[in-house]
Order: C-alpha cells, then structure tokens, then sequence
C-alpha cells in the first residue's frame, strides 16, 4: 500500500500543491504554493498538511514525530538547497518560521515562530558571515520570546497578566532611558536573550533547547495544539469552523525585514477593506519584523502616497513633517514600491478577489510571505485589519 503523503514542499517557481488544495494545505500552505506557480517571490518552505493535526490528537505527539521524521528531513534538506545554507550550520546557517494555516482565514488566533534555529553557536556564525550583530541579536532576542511564549507555555493567560518577557525588556530599556525595542545596543540585546533564557528555566524548570531539530519539532507540536487553544476554540464557534478540519503547518526559509535600513516588513490589500474603492493600500515598517507593526510601539507609516496624505490628514500632520518623518513606501523605496504593486495587481487578478497580502523587504530584496482573500469590513471607519503574525 502506498504510504500517504504528509509533507508537501514549494520554492522556486515549483510548488507540489496549488491553491486548490486548501482543504489539505490550509490557506497559508495553498496560496504559498500558488503564488510560487504563478511567479511570485516566496521563500521555499514545506505544509505539514491538516490530516497530521487530527492524527496528532488521536496519536499523540512521539508517534507523529517519528511518523514525519524522514518527509520532514527530505523537505528541510529541499530549503537548505534553494537557499544554499543548512540548518544548524554554525557557518552557514539556514533559519526558518513556523506557522499556523487552517483552510478557513482564523486571523491572530494560532500561532507563529520566527527565526527558528538560533543558538549561541549559530548566532555567532551569523555575525562572521552578516557582519550585522545588532541584526542577529534581535533576532535571536525575538526567537527565544516567541518560542517561550508559544511553545513553552510562558504567554500571559488573560489580558491582566504581565508578560515576563515584556517585563524584562521594560527594565532593560528603562536603564539606559531609551523607548523603541530597535535603539538596543548589542550588548543589551545578548543581556535579553540571557535573561529570558533564565526566566524560561525559572518558570518551567527547564533549559531552553540549543539543538534546531528539537527547536522545530516543538514549534511545529505547539502549531497543532494551537488549534485546540482557547481563543482557536472560541473563534470556531463564532465562525461555524469544524473542529476537525485541523490546522497545516508551514515551515519557511526566514527572511529578514530587520537588517538595517533597505529592509522592511509589512502588510498590504489590493483595495480599501472599508469601502471597496479601487485603491491599493497597508502599513509597512523599515528595519522590522512582522509583529512589530502591530505592537503599537512605532508608527506604521504608509505604503502608497495617496495614503499617507490621507493618514496625515486625519492626524492633523503637515505635508512637510509627513514626507520628512512618515514617508510612503511609494516615496522611500519607489522601485520597490513598483514591484510590490505589480504583483499585488497580479495576485487580484489571479484570485479574481481582493487580496490581503504579508511581505518583507530584505537588503532590497522583496518577498511575498502570505496572500488570502480580504475580508470586508463594511464600514468607513474601519482601520486596517490586524496582522496574523
């Protein structure tokens, strides 16, 4: 008997799903190896597809493991050859995302890891190859956040709870009386990254693993529980969504919107979610990561030109201190800026639907992470819709 097929991969213009597979592949893992097939610029990954989240209830976790072992060893070596580096390779290392992707849009409510394979000894690599250590040790600072947060069970349970994580960073800031997570000195951010290290060993009694494969077989483990989380549950009784449709896992090549001033990360929509109105519009923020644009730490400024004179507007901010402090993606980075609405316009017309769009910018360089359908708001007043990241 043929063994089932559970690891599907995509990367470099070839992908083994499609968009029709979304049952399968979930939303995420469907449209990464749709927009593959149609030519757009995606980072090479591999969808652990939604029947391993209902086998991962019914068998549990050891038993799916050692069931996914050798499909997910073959996908990983497929992103280590796309992106000529390897996982774990101290000197030429290859990280990667992890996220969640059911096949109904459950915007912010499961789960996502970035720069996932991060170590001490990775870490230092990285500098000796990027020459960028404030890049590295932001992201290794945001890893070991995320991963405590989302795999280690540190995330705070209700809106009341303080986030130890948030806690340190507070105290760390407050020291040298800086407000922005990106005006952290290097030293500060290794200082963050040791004492998260040991607040994680503090509460859970356990040291925060060193070896990339067991940080990806967690962060893949916690995607699947994620989809039986409270909020996850909560949403799908709103929303009608089975319980057993499952969750894909989709694991990416990272790329990196936070290494310097030509990178950046954002989100985008073929139209105005509010009105419907023909206009290309979304948020990005330079030298970032994808949550920092929600965060509400720094302002997002705006991607095109008509947009950011509408945002001024609103603000009460002149045309002089909006181009000089807020300029649009469209004025900062117009070639960019031109690609970026190219294949947004692409997209729609591939979709035949209004598209709600991730990207990145790295050193110039623009990939798509995720497109999906926009949903509406049917409102004027409605702000833009808050990132899944």
């Amino acid at each position: 008997m043929e063994k089932k097929k559970r690891v599907y991969t995509f990367g470099n213009g070839k992908a083994e799903g499609n968009a029709q597979m979304r049952e399968l592949l979930g939303g995420k893992g469907a449209n990464c190896a749709e927009m593959n097939l149609v030519g757009v610029p995606v980072p090479p990954g591999f969808t652990i597809t939604t029947e391993v989240c209902n086998e991962y209830y019914q068998v549990g976790q050891e038993k799916i493991v050692e069931e996914l072992t050798a499909e997910v060893k073959a996908a990983v070596k497929h992103v280590e050859e796309l992106m000529n580096c390897k996982f774990g390779d101290p000197k030429n290392p290859l990280l990667v995302s992890v996220r969640s992707g059911a096949r109904a849009s459950m915007p912010g409510m499961m789960d996502t890891i970035l720069n996932l394979g991060l170590n001490d000894t990775v870490a230092e690599g990285m500098v000796a190859k990027t020459n960028n250590p404030h890049f590295v040790y932001d992201s290794y600072r945001r890893f070991v956040q995320m991963y405590g947060d989302v795999v280690l069970g540190m995330k705070p349970v209700n809106k009341t709870d303080i986030d130890p994580f948030e806690k340190i960073i507070d105290e760390v800031k407050e020291i040298r009386g800086i407000k922005l997570d990106k005006d952290l000195n290097v030293d500060e951010l290794k200082l963050l990254v040791a004492r998260f290290k040991t607040a994680i060993k503090e509460q859970t009694g356990k040291d925060f693993p060193d070896d990339p494969i067991e940080q990806l077989w967690g962060a893949i483990c916690a995607v699947f529980r994620s989809w039986m989380n409270e909020r996850a549950i909560l949403y799908r009784k709103m929303e009608g969504i089975p319980d057993e449709w499952g969750t894909a896992v989709s694991v990416m090549a990272m790329v990196f919107g936070n290494m310097g001033e030509t990178s950046a990360t954002g989100v985008c929509f073929s139209r105005d979610a509010a009105t419907g109105e023909n206009l290309f519009n979304g948020e990005y923020l330079v030298n970032a990561q994808g949550e920092d644009v929600v965060a509400g730490i720094r302002t997002p400024q705006q991607i095109t030109l008509e947009g950011s004179r509408r945002w001024a507007a609103l603000q009460g901010i002149s045309e002089e201190e909006r181009a000089s402090k807020y300029p649009s993606m469209e004025e900062a980075m117009p070639e960019l800026y031109a690609e970026l609405n190219k294949i947004q316009q692409k997209l729609e017309d591939h979709y035949r639907d209004m598209q709600d769009m991730e990207f990145t910018v790295q050193e110039g360089k623009l990939w798509f992470l995720q497109t999906r359908n926009g949903k509406r708001t049917g409102t004027v007043t409605a702000s833009v819709p808050v990132l899944p990241w």
